[in-house]
């Protein structure tokens, strides 16, 4: 037994890292060869770059229903939008006070909000239909457009800031390459991480939805904490409230993916818990991002505080 869980971690840790890689080559690839070809890099950014970062999460979802592993999906959706706001968010507000733009607490958070909460009213026969996945991911288009919509409006600013996330490299093969080898680093990532997934849930006698909540989750929401402690570090605190609502919102555009391809049945305990933590926590974010329209310190480490004992309570 013990030997099948060291197996399974070590399995588990080489998905992680083929997702990490697969992910990056995927972004990196993409958006330098769009560059390449004239494409706006703000547009670039909005599309592209967010669709990557959430690459992992809809590379994992999409194996883990072909196996119909429902419960690994929930729990990696509605863990990795809770682990972006509570740790995520938290980690990188303790690292340097992060500054809101007043669009977001218009606009992409109410937003956020709102179709988390169609999510858990849609989900309330427990099983998400055709019809209601194809409902998220229309909202989800929907909220692409209007961002870069809204980003034009301010072309020099936006523009300025993606320019230098998105950098030129005019080699149309080696950027070609990236893109292949992502693909190929996403789905041997998915596919070792979705199996070794289920077997450490089968071997520790816990479900594949608690597996899915933690470790899936934040194995998944590498890219964004690699992005927002990056820029953290660096003082860029702007791009990271909006990476973060952006992956939340896509997270769910997701499971509206996947659910049209096959619904997605789900427990009764995640409508009564984890559904509720996860519109807790984006509701907390609207009375902190008033104050002074910023995530101070104090207010990461309660987030992060927050996180860890929706950890401890889980277990």
């Amino acid at each position: 037994m013990e030997k099948q869980i060291l197996y399974s971690l070590a399995v588990f840790i080489f998905g992680l890292i083929f997702l990490y890689l697969g992910g990056a080559g995927l972004v990196k690839g993409s958006s330098r060869l769009a560059r390449a070809m004239g494409i706006n890099p703000v547009l670039i950014g909005l599309t592209i770059v967010a669709f990557g970062t959430s690459a992992p999460e809809l590379v994992v979802s999409i194996i883990a229903a072909f196996k119909g592993s429902n419960d690994l999906i929930m729990g990696n959706i509605l863990g990795s939008n809770i682990a972006n706001i509570g740790l995520i968010l938290g980690i990188s507000a303790l690292i340097y006070p992060i500054s809101i733009k007043l669009t977001l607490i218009k606009v992409e958070l109410p937003f956020m909000i709102s179709i988390s909460i169609l999510l858990l009213l849609l989900s309330q026969n427990l099983i998400i239909e055709h019809f209601e996945g194809a409902i998220l991911f229309i909202l989800l288009i929907s909220m692409i457009i209007y961002s870069c919509y809204d980003a034009f409006k301010e072309p020099k600013e936006i523009e300025k800031e993606f320019s230098e996330l998105v950098q030129v490299d005019r080699s149309y093969y080696k950027n070609i390459l990236y893109i292949v080898f992502g693909i190929i680093g996403l789905s041997i990532g998915a596919k070792l991480l979705v199996d070794s997934a289920i077997s450490i849930a089968q071997s520790l006698g816990v479900s594949q939805a608690l597996i899915g909540i933690t470790a899936v989750a934040i194995g998944t929401s590498l890219p964004e904490l690699t992005t927002s402690v990056i820029a953290a570090l660096k003082r860029e605190s702007g791009i990271i409230i909006g990476n973060i609502i952006g992956s939340n919102i896509f997270n769910i555009g997701i499971l509206g993916i996947i659910s049209v391809l096959k619904p997605i049945e789900m427990k009764q305990h995640l409508l009564e818990f984890e559904f509720c933590i996860m519109i807790l926590f984006s509701i907390i974010l609207l009375p902190i991002m008033k104050t002074g329209f910023k995530i101070a310190k104090t207010e990461g480490l309660l987030l992060l505080l927050f996180y860890l004992m929706f950890l401890r309570f889980i277990f």
